[in-house]
């Protein structure tokens, strides 16, 4: 590494590059990157790789003038080229060349790495030209896969803690690229990343989800260019021209084009058969930086754009502690045609006079609930897209205008972005970022959702109205998830962009997170009232997209290298969790623990019981260790520093993990979820197999006949669940958890429009209930033998409870059937056949 002379000092700039969630700032202004990479050169007498003084400062005004405000760096500069960085308004991404030292991972003889981080970092620290410090640049994949991904995580963990303790306000970043995608590195300040593709849309559909493997952090593309000695210096500009828009209506914090001259000295000899310089190496331009300067003027979006009026609503009660704030972040959207609506939900407060400060139309409501508030903002809009913002959150500047382009792009019925904790909210606020619970997108593809959180969500209003608005019955939550459901079922899309961003605070207290979450479980039995399709039996929501979270991937993952490690995209696979390890922190798997602790009591009866104790405290071990695993993962514990906090954030989060589902289950037994939840059917069927068969002479659809069918069920209060294109039933009637009843409609044409329906309904019980039910009678069997009669008692007793509550599940689901059937037969005038011929099975 070059040596560098002492720095001078100086106070610590009051300025200094920053992330604002997916883009930067300084000075409270978002910092678009639109940079250049710069080297490396010849090694001077003074063993820097740069040209002297003189030719930099060349250079770096012209760079200045033609729009580019960063470099990119391979290698620690000199203290000088900093001064005339700054002196041009130029930013540094400054290299840390770690990448030259990896191979000395298995020698005894290594150097000090992290002391060399430490020195390249001490010389830069606290420069107001710094932009970022990167650790190495594209450690080559064949040595991270000799090495193993762990430990190049751990490697490159180490540096930037070492990074930190020379510059804590610096930022600090790794620059991979697509063969070593899969190292995961939260605690990086901003994820960097070189792509070189040269076709628009898979670069647009790469950059989607690269975007999502950075979370929450700015993505900066490092580099991005083409060669124009073999593609010729036409295509080169096109291709920068299109590259550098891609990557900012994709959301990207900035981009580094490849590079600013011809002019190239690697390993030891100048590089005479790559040209990739939008400047010779005499520094004449090429096509390329008139394409970079007029893509550059752009950032982030053309301003020809179609700008669609946009009606921003703000929905309220008794918010005034947050709402300020909010109101004022609204004032600061950067876009040229939208209005801002309060409506004001019979706030008690200071709310709506606090809102009357700012330049907004006021509406004011009786309470009502939040849905209700929300289609009073839909009524009174005069845009084409209403966008949804809830009073403790406040947009990013450029909100709007990525929504915008969503819009414009995809014809979405509805767009969003992610939300965002603030810094600065505090320790528990931040643990719980890092713990489940909190609203978040739920995403199909890279690009497609199948949810998006109230918190950040923009609709058409022609297709809000259309389904009617939001659903009143949601007062307080879940009527996003509803609406979503709903748009999408009338073959709407939802459109996720990741710059799209809203800062949304988290909350700040176990009890007000305990309230929050208890109110969402509530909102979440009210979800499976009208979605029952959309849980599973033991009333568990069932997404088909992936959560994007705070919570890591754990288990057993895959990557794929390709043959001999020849993959030039190299990815990352989870597959589904199938142990029951996946199920630890679910209520199921405490309410299991107790009922351990139960027999273990017994042993006092009867010894052999005393054995559920071991079991109980291994199933109690087992939720603590995942908790843990699940905490020790997260950024907020890996980004730590100080082993105290470290560890105090490690618990908290650790425990939130523990608390959340907890707090869930509460909520959702207030209102009756599904395994406690009873149809109103008026008679008990036989819990056996049975075959009907109806007479018609009015031919009709077999889907009309079905759905006739679940009318009546769910009007009756019944959970009914449709078949899926692999199951051997029609339609799944839930009277409990322990049992169901399952259907089959078979139709035979006799001509004429005569048709013979024939249906079959027989029971179900669970697995896990028989299992368990058969567990308790041997058991119970097993103390009665060794005449331990208080034991058997019990065991006889828990073990008949659960036959009956089979039994009765199934019979009550089994008579909900068979009262569906018998009235629709009388309401379609369908005639039973007495005995009809008995079917092959």
């Amino acid at each position: 590494m070059a040596t560098s002379p002492a720095p001078t000092t100086w106070d610590p700039p009051p300025n200094r590059p920053r992330p604002e969630g997916k883009l930067l700032s300084v000075g409270g202004q978002t910092l678009f990157v639109r940079g250049v990479t710069y080297g490396t050169f010849r090694p001077g007498p003074d063993r820097a790789e740069y040209p002297d003084r003189v030719a930099v400062e060349k250079d770096f005004s012209l760079m200045a003038t033609h729009g580019i405000n960063a470099v990119r760096t391979y290698t620690v500069p000199p203290l000088w080229l900093l001064d005339v960085a700054e002196q041009h308004g130029l930013l540094v991404l400054v290299g840390l060349p770690m990448e030259r030292y990896v191979g000395y991972l298995n020698d005894r003889r290594a150097p000090d790495i992290a002391e060399i981080v430490r020195s390249g970092v001490r010389s830069c620290a606290e420069h107001p030209a710094v932009l970022a410090y990167s650790l190495a640049n594209e450690i080559p994949a064949p040595i991270v896969r000799w090495h193993g991904r762990r430990r190049m995580e751990r490697f490159l963990e180490g540096l930037y803690h070492a990074a930190k303790d020379e510059d804590p306000n610096g930022l600090v970043t790794y620059v991979t690229y697509p063969s070593t995608e899969y190292l995961d590195l939260p605690f990086l300040d901003l994820v960097s990343m070189n792509v070189y593709l040269e076709a628009r849309e898979k670069l647009e559909g790469y950059l989607a989800r690269v975007q999502n493997l950075a979370g929450e952090r700015p993505l900066l593309l490092a580099e991005v260019g083409l060669d124009s000695l073999r593609n010729g210096e036409g295509t080169q500009a096109d291709t920068i021209d299109w590259q550098l828009r891609s990557a900012f209506a994709e959301g990207c914090a900035g981009a580094f084009v490849y590079s600013w001259t011809d002019e190239w000295h690697r390993g030891g000899e100048d590089v005479l058969d790559w040209e990739f310089g939008v400047t010779r190496r005499d520094r004449r331009p090429k096509p390329a930086l008139r394409a970079l300067t007029r893509a550059f003027a752009d950032v982030p979006l053309p301003s020809e754009r179609r700008k669609p009026r946009i009606s921003v609503v703000v929905c309220s009660y008794n918010g005034s502690r947050t709402i300020r704030e909010c109101l004022e972040g609204v004032s600061r959207i950067d876009y040229p045609n939208y209005e801002i609506l309060v409506v004001d939900d019979g706030s008690t407060d200071s709310t709506a006079q606090i809102a009357g400060e700012f330049d907004v139309r006021l509406i004011r409501t009786p309470q009502r609930g939040l849905s209700n508030a929300r289609n009073t903002g839909m009524r009174a809009a005069s845009g084409e897209i209403v966008a949804y913002l809830d009073d403790d959150a406040w947009p990013d500047p450029n909100w709007l205008t990525y929504l915008a382009e969503t819009f414009e792009r995809t014809g979405c019925a509805a767009a969003g972005g992610p939300n965002v904790s603030p810094p600065g909210d505090g320790f528990v606020a931040s643990c719980v970022n890092d713990a489940p619970g909190n609203p978040t997108h739920v995403l199909l593809s890279d690009r497609e959702a199948e949810h998006l959180p109230g918190c950040n969500l923009a609709i058409r209003v022609d297709r809000l109205r259309a389904i009617g608005g939001f659903d009143s019955r949601f007062r307080c939550a879940g009527d996003d998830v509803d609406v979503c459901w709903r748009l999408r079922d009338q073959g709407g899309s939802l459109a996720f962009h990741p710059a799209a961003l809203v800062w949304h605070h988290r909350r700040g207290s176990l009890r007000t997170f305990w309230k929050q979450q208890r109110g969402y479980g509530r909102s979440e039995a009210m979800l499976e009232a009208k979605w029952p399709e959309k849980y599973n039996g033991a009333g568990h929501l069932s997404w088909n997209g992936r959560v994007y979270g705070g919570v890591p991937l754990l288990g057993r993952t895959r990557i794929y290298h390709g043959v001999w490690g020849s993959a030039p995209f190299q990815s990352i696979y989870g597959p589904a969790e199938r142990s029951p390890f996946v199920y630890a922190l679910t209520p199921e798997w405490h309410i299991a623990v107790l009922g351990l602790v139960a027999l273990a009591l017994l042993g006092l009866s009867w010894t052999p019981l005393l054995l559920a104790a071991p079991v109980a405290g291994l199933m109690a071990a087992t939720s603590l260790l995942r908790a843990a695993c699940l905490a020790a993962r997260t950024s907020g514990v890996r980004k730590e520093r100080s082993g105290v906090r470290r560890l105090g954030r490690f618990a908290l989060t650790a425990f939130l993990h523990l608390f959340q589902p907890v707090a869930r289950t509460v909520g959702r037994l207030a209102n009756g979820l599904t395994p406690w939840r009873r149809g109103r059917g008026r008679k008990l069927g036989s819990p056996r197999p049975r075959r009907i068969a109806l007479w018609t002479e009015t031919w009709g659809e077999s889907a009309d006949r079905l759905s006739a069918l679940v009318s009546r069920l769910q009007g009756a209060g019944f959970t009914v669940l449709h078949g899926g294109p692999y199951d051997r039933f029609d339609l799944e009637i839930r009277s409990g958890v322990l049992g169901c009843a399952r259907l089959l409609m078979a139709v035979e044409e006799h001509g004429g429009g005569c048709q013979l329906v024939r249906l079959r309904v027989w029971p179900r019980v669970a697995r896990g209930a028989l299992t368990l039910t058969v567990a308790l009678l041997a058991l119970a069997l097993g103390a009665s033998w060794a005449q331990s009669w208080p034991a058997a008692a019990t065991l006889g007793v828990a073990a008949g409870l659960g036959l009956l509550r089979m039994g009765f599940d199934c019979a009550s689901a089994a008579g909900a059937a068979r009262n569906a059937i018998d009235e629709y037969a009388d309401g379609e005038s369908l005639r039973p056949i007495v005995s009809p011929a008995r079917q092959p099975e």
